[in-house]
């Protein structure tokens, strides 16, 4: 009896205390910023994204909450809730007997007015910060309905972690709207906010499940439910999904949008969320496989280049892998891009007349100034050199040396502005900070700027930024000249011309028209393909969080596969892209590969190029340059250790296709002129142990015939050989290929 007299003091002191302050309406209490869900193009949720304040609270009306989680956590905390103002006497004085004999309390003593009022104000659970609850829930008693009440402690109550409010459980541990909560679902959520942090679903289960016999038990005790249905909810097996934030794919797409967005309730977003668990699946997959090479981290994005929508957004393996640092995202990190600028430099060289399609460029060695009196000398990865390349073969082999001749010729400074206007935000230090290597990655870039730039080549020059969402961007501006990129496209869409640097049939060739680059920064810390159809451009990343080097993983074997995957799947179930448009203003014309102009009789290899007609007559009329000049040229090339003859076409591993099945001596086309130098006297070729006869010229010409061949060069006691193979044309197969290991 003193016990209760004690708790009635108290509350008629809180209740004075109240009525000198204002009262509380809890209906009109400004509301935490709340979540999101988020929903892809078609309407199916892909997760909410809790808000960002202390606390995290999802905002529903009462109507929007099962009636069985109503009757449940009424059960669970307050079972008189209906029947007593904002302080339950008896249940208080109850609790206070049980510290005072037991050192704790074995029965609770607050009301839901109470616990909302510790909720709102943060009191301690001390006897001074007790009676403060009690004073706040007498103010809100005074001012608002027990709905009211109801509605902001559901909205309001810790669900573990850092969960709050019925409805962002429901979505987190259920993956469905609290509105949508049966009997069992909802003792086991009301079972929580008696110890948040143990017995939230994700952490000690069995536990939890000892509580919501509990609740149920209570339930019947109130006349609720019945015994047996008591033992049904009990029975029932749910799938209680772990505490990822109730996120089902694109969580880094997600909190992206969350961040820049001041948006409430429902967004729809412009991924397709098939795609979206595809390329997931696929990253995984990719990177599992990769992990023998020090791989652990992977990004991939999808876009469709007629809207700029993001169709797919990966930003690592796994969202929720602390391990594997998983929660960076690889489509935003800055990273060196290695090569996959250079077709930016190419286009805006051809754009400006630095270069032209039938430019010759020097693959050889060679050293530029750099500030304080350094020397910068750029080279391939393989240490070899090609000598005359045409602009096709420089960039679709990605070869450095030229490269970085383009970017000299072009400057750095009108590169820079260029990749700014494409949308390389990050570029921001000045052009001597980044020097003639920032054609080879020597800046940082995000997989996003890059894929927005290779959406660009897609659509000719026409800029424009990728979205997540519809609503509205910048509008579309055009970059350069059209014509030039589509030239560009045409180079990167040429499986023949890089078939040097990354042979025939591989990851990067598709059975229908898509341009691809690859790029891989120092010491193979990152590596990169983007490409792109007439529809879509994908871009991939493959690396580590951590800036640890992989092991030998170049951008063809590193990214290539996740590309390629996600390339063929985009044409599953639909018709194969079109080719890509031939470059307006362009003609089609035969010259030399290794001089650019007009074929010659001592030219060794004829080709077609796309060339303006006002360049025509200047390739038509430019004389075959003195074949000493040419040998001289080839001999910059560093030679063997020896010193000797060698063979500088065709190169040792070189794979030509045979374009037809007739008879290749016939065809001019279809032979190949070899060629050696520092030869010291009269020069002898076989092919397999066949001689070959020399024409006026002393030119040897091989017809190509299908299979691998050794081809033997012999001066007197010098010798040099290298092998080839010749294969046929590869048959288009749509919607798969078979790639080789």
């Amino acid at each position: 009896m003193k016990l209760f007299a004690l708790g009635f003091s108290l509350c008629v002191l809180a209740a004075i205390a109240a009525l000198r302050c204002a009262g509380i309406d809890v209906a009109r209490l400004d509301v935490p910023r709340e979540s999101i869900t988020y929903t892809d193009r078609n309407g199916g949720v892909l997760g909410t994204v809790l808000g960002a304040d202390a606390l995290h609270a999802v905002s529903v009306p009462l109507s929007s909450v099962s009636p069985q989680f109503l009757a449940a956590i009424v059960a669970a905390e307050d079972a008189r809730f209906w029947h007593h103002g904002a302080v339950d006497v008896p249940a208080l004085a109850r609790a206070a007997r049980d510290y005072a004999i037991f050192g704790e309390a074995r029965s609770g003593g607050s009301t839901i007015e109470m616990q909302l009022a510790r909720l709102l104000r943060g009191e301690p659970s001390t006897l001074r910060g007790k009676f403060a609850q009690i004073v706040t829930a007498q103010r809100i008693a005074i001012a608002s309905s027990k709905d009211a009440v109801l509605e902001a402690y559901v909205n309001r109550v810790p669900m573990g972690g850092n969960v709050y409010g019925v409805e962002a459980a429901a979505r987190t541990y259920f993956g469905e709207p609290a509105s949508d909560l049966d009997l069992a679902q909802a003792t086991l959520l009301a079972a929580v906010p008696n110890d948040p942090a143990r017995l939230a679903p994700d952490a000690d289960y069995h536990a939890l499940r000892e509580r919501q016999r509990f609740v149920l038990r209570r339930m019947v005790e109130l006349g609720e439910i019945t015994p047996a249905r008591a033992s049904r909810a009990f029975e029932e097996t749910l799938a209680v999904r772990r505490h990822d934030f109730g996120i089902a794919g694109a969580a880094q797409a997600l909190f992206l949008l969350y961040r820049q967005s001041a948006g409430r309730g429902r967004v729809r977003t412009t991924l397709d969320g098939d795609l979206q668990r595809f390329v997931q699946a696929q990253t995984e997959d990719v990177i599992a496989a990769l992990q023998p090479y020090h791989v652990t981290d992977g990004a991939a994005l999808v876009v469709d280049n007629r809207t700029g929508d993001v169709l797919a957004y990966v930003g690592s393996p796994d969202y929720f892998s602390v391990e594997a640092l998983g929660s960076n995202d690889g489509v935003q990190a800055l990273r060196q891009p290695g090569s996959s600028l250079k077709p930016f430099a190419y286009q805006l060289a051809l754009e400006r007349r630095s270069i032209t399609p039938t430019t010759i460029l020097a693959d050889v060695p060679a050293s530029y100034p750099m500030p304080g009196g350094g020397l910068y000398q750029p080279a391939d990865y393989s240490g070899r050199f090609s000598g005359p390349v045409r602009v096709r073969y420089a960039l679709a082999n990605s070869l450095n040396a030229p490269a970085v001749q383009v970017l000299s010729r072009l400057g750095v400074g009108a590169f820079l502005d260029r990749l700014r206007e494409l949308g390389f935000a990050h570029l921001t230090q000045p052009a001597s900070f980044y020097g003639l290597g920032l054609t080879l990655g020597s800046g940082e870039v995000s997989l996003w700027e890059l894929v927005q730039a290779y959406a660009t080549i897609a659509r000719d020059g026409v800029f424009e930024p990728l979205r997540l969402t519809a609503a509205g961007g910048a509008p579309a501006r055009t970059v350069g000249d059209a014509s030039d990129w589509q030239l560009i496209t045409d180079m990167l869409a040429d499986p023949h011309a890089r078939a040097k640097s990354f042979g025939v049939g591989s990851v990067l060739q598709m059975p229908f028209p898509a341009a691809v680059k690859t790029g891989t920064s120092s010491d193979f810390r990152d590596t990169w393909t983007v490409g792109f159809t007439r529809d879509y451009t994908v871009g991939v990343w493959v690396g580590n969080f951590d800036g640890h080097a992989m092991r030998g993983v170049s951008g063809v074997t590193g990214a290539g596969p996740l590309w390629n995957r996600i390339m063929l799947h985009l044409y599953e179930r639909r018709d194969e892209p079109p080719a890509f448009a031939p470059p307006r203003g362009f003609v089609r014309a035969a010259i030399c590969a290794t001089t650019g102009h007009a074929p010659a009789p001592s030219c060794p290899a004829v080709v077609e190029e796309w060339v303006r007609p006002q360049d025509l007559a200047a390739v038509r009329r430019a004389a075959d340059p003195p074949r000493e000049q040419y040998d001289a040229w080839l001999a910059l090339r560093p030679p063997d250790e020896s010193g000797g003859l060698r063979i500088v076409f065709p190169h040792d591993g070189d794979v030509f296709v045979r374009n037809n099945t007739g008879d290749a001596t016939q065809s001019r086309e279809q032979q190949i002129a070899l060629r050696a130098v520092n030869s010291g006297g009269s020069l002898h070729w076989s092919v397999d142990g066949e001689t070959l006869s020399l024409d006026s010229t002393g030119s040897a010409f091989w017809p190509l015939r299908l299979g691998t061949w050794r081809i033997d060069a012999a001066d007197g006691t010098r010798r040099d050989h290298v092998s080839i193979r010749v294969v046929r044309p590869r048959p288009k197969e749509p919607g798969f290929t078979v790639l080789s290991h």
